[in-house]
């Protein structure tokens, strides 16, 4: 069990890991290109470990030495047959990505993951796969694992996407980069656009939909890679530094991608005030320092075309919240019960926990009252999110709190114990 006690201010700097979202997508697109690329500031956390280790079943030849990821990737349609199942962990991009590679390679193979990503669902990807005419079988539920067979009838397709996702979205266009035609994707709304700005596929706009075009002309090429540091481990030191009074916390190089820095503008709107400085684009990804001072904080209605743009932010969000003036709600938000746990779920047994008035919904939850349990012990539900959500909300309890299976946050961020003590005075 870790135990937090509370603090009375944020100050210093940290320079955080790399986004994981990027850091999951240079490595693929490392693993593709024939040649060498190198990765720098790539994520430590557990879930692009399980990309890299897939990548290596397939004949990748990966190093890591002094904070630099070189890569040998095989080029097109080179991948070896891997001798064993590919665990992808707990990491639904690596099993959801992948998937649009291994639909449309020449050998059978399979994908499995942890008890965890064994539950969430896979259907999503694979109907727009089989409509490429991919050949895939997963379990009963649509589960992992997955078994995917050779298919000699890949063809283009023009999907629009039912459900707001940049990993079903991202599967199908790295299944579109191994055919001459184009293959598109169509968003009513969009997503986390970190595939097509990496690798610079065509985006056109029409009637209030984004179509992304993708062929064999934007396979990728060896290329030097930068990740900046991952804005959703950023939220959770963000939203620390604006609750506790006469904070100043600078964050450095904090990726600001458009479909991902909807959290600062939310918290923005709430009377946080957060700061951008030095903002600059390195392989047309956008990134900047963050400087972040104690504020005091106000509930708003958010909207719900935000919520794909802030949808792993929103239990770190919910602590803001809950300190805000006013009742905090989020609704249209059920992608949450799909996450590495039943988020809402998991989010409302936790405020329960602290004697709150909690309202639970299909697609969301709110939260009423004051806090009336002074001494709470939460629980992560295994989920990394969670257990970092509880701890920062812990930290500024009078009492602090504890936490059961807290290691879990080493999927996303292995370090964060030691970034807190870094920047937290008692």
């Amino acid at each position: 069990m870790q135990e937090f006690y509370k603090i009375n201010k944020v100050a210093g700097e940290l320079t955080l890991p790399g986004d994981k979202s990027i850091s999951h997508r240079s490595v693929i697109f490392s693993c593709l290109a024939d040649g060498v690329s190198t990765i720098k500031n790539l994520s430590n956390g557990e879930d692009v470990k399980s990309t890299m280790s897939c990548f290596k079943k397939l004949g990748c030849k990966i190093e890591q030495q002094d904070g630099l990821v070189k890569i040998t990737g095989k080029g097109f349609g080179n991948f070896t047959e891997p001798k064993e199942a590919l665990d992808a962990g707990n990491s639904g991009t690596t099993a959801r990505l992948i998937s649009g590679i291994l639909a449309v390679q020449k050998f059978k193979t399979v994908v499995a993951g942890d008890e965890s990503l064994s539950k969430r669902p896979m259907k999503r990807v694979i109907e727009p796969l089989e409509l490429m005419g991919g050949k895939i079988k997963a379990s009963e539920g649509m589960t992992l694992p997955m078994e995917y067979y050779p298919s000699e009838n890949i063809n283009v397709i023009s999907y629009e996407l039912p459900v707001a996702s940049a990993q079903v979205k991202s599967a199908i266009l790295l299944a579109g980069l191994h055919l001459e035609a184009e293959t598109k994707v169509i968003e009513k709304i969009p997503s986390r656009n970190h595939t097509e700005v990496m690798l610079n596929l065509p985006v056109t706009h029409s009637e209030g939909k984004t179509i992304i075009s993708v062929s064999k002309k934007n396979y990728p090429s060896p290329a030097d890679y930068l990740a900046p540091s991952d804005i959703s481990t950023a939220a959770f030191f963000i939203v620390l530094a604006l609750l506790v009074k006469d904070s100043r916390l600078t964050l450095k190089n904090v990726s600001l991608n458009e479909t991902r820095t909807g959290i600062i503008k939310v918290l923005q709107a709430m009377g946080g005030k957060i700061e951008i400085l030095n903002q600059r684009k390195i392989s047309g990804e956008s990134l900047g320092d963050l400087v972040i001072y104690g504020s005091r904080l106000k509930n708003i209605t958010i909207g719900e075309e935000i919520i794909p743009n802030i949808i792993d932010e929103i239990p770190i969000l919910s602590a803001a919240g809950l300190f805000a003036e006013g009742d905090f709600i989020i609704t249209k938000a059920k992608e949450l019960r799909a996450k590495e746990s039943d988020r809402i779920s998991a989010l409302c047994s936790n405020y329960k926990e602290l004697g709150l008035d909690v309202e639970e919904y299909e697609d969301g939850f709110l939260l009423h009252g004051k806090i009336k349990n002074n001494k709470p012990v939460f629980e992560s539900f295994g989920d990394h999110r969670i257990a970092m959500t509880f701890a920062i909300l812990s930290l500024v309890l009078d009492n602090g709190g504890k936490m059961n299976s807290f290691g879990c946050v080493s999927i996303s961020n292995p370090d964060f114990l030691q970034q807190l003590q870094k920047i937290t005075r008692q």
